[in-house]
C-alpha cells in the first residue's frame, strides 16, 4: 500500500515564496513538519492505495481533470486554525470548494472511497506551520505572521497527485484541466 494525496499546487515562484515562510517557521520555532510537502491546497487528504491500482487511479484522475475548467486562485495574508496551524490565506473559496465536491463525487463513484476517507469540510489554505508548532510558541509565531504582507495569484489549470516516499511527499503526476 502506498500513501497518496491530491492537491492544487501553485507555480514554482509561489512554491518558493511559501517554502520561505515554512523555512522561517523551522528556523524560529523548530516547526519543520510543513516542509515535508510542497506548497499546496489539499483537495483530498492522504489515502492508501495498492500500488497495483495506481494506473487505474492515474487514468481516472486524468479523465476527471479533462472535464474541469481553469480558475484563478488569489492568496492574501495569513491566518490560523486553533493554536497549531498557521497558513497562507486563500481568498474566494468557492471555485476550490466546487472542484473539491466534484473530485469527492468521482472518488466515491469510481474508486469506492468511503465517507471517512474523504475531506468532510473544505477550507482552502496553504499550511506553513502545523503539528510540530508547539502551543506555547504559537503566540509568538502568530505575532510574526498576522500582519505580514503577502499577496499572489495563479491560475489553477491542473491538479496533482502526490506520493509519499517514506520521508516526504513527492509531486508524482499532474492532470491538466480541459474545460
Amino acid at each position: 500500500m502506498k500513501l497518496y494525496f491530491i492537491a492544487l499546487i501553485p507555480p514554482p515562484q509561489i512554491r518558493v515564496e511559501v517554502k520561505g515562510f515554512k523555512e522561517e517557521m523551522k528556523a524560529s520555532y523548530q516547526a519543520s513538519h510543513a516542509l515535508k510537502s510542497p506548497a499546496h491546497i489539499t483537495l483530498q487528504m492522504p489515502f492508501k492505495k495498492d500500488e497495483k491500482e495506481e494506473n487505474k487511479l492515474v487514468e481516472g484522475l486524468a479523465e476527471w481533470a479533462a472535464a474541469q475548467s481553469s480558475f484563478s486562485v488569489r492568496i492574501n495574508g495569513f491566518d490560523h486554525f486553533s493554536d497549531r496551524v498557521i497558513y497562507v490565506r486563500v481568498e474566494e473559496h468557492q471555485p476550490v470548494i466546487q472542484l473539491h465536491h466534484s473530485l469527492k463525487k468521482m472518488l466515491t463513484l469510481t474508486f469506492g472511497f468511503k465517507a471517512e476517507e474523504l475531506n468532510k469540510k473544505m477550507h482552502p489554505h496553504m499550511t506553513i506551520a502545523t503539528r510540530d508548532l508547539k502551543p506555547e510558541q504559537f503566540v509568538q509565531a502568530w505575532q510574526q505572521f498576522q500582519n505580514k504582507k503577502y499577496e499572489a495569484q495563479f491560475d489553477a489549470h491542473s491538479i496533482f497527485l502526490l506520493k509519499h516516499n517514506g520521508k516526504y511527499w513527492d509531486i508524482y503526476r499532474e492532470f491538466t484541466f480541459g474545460g
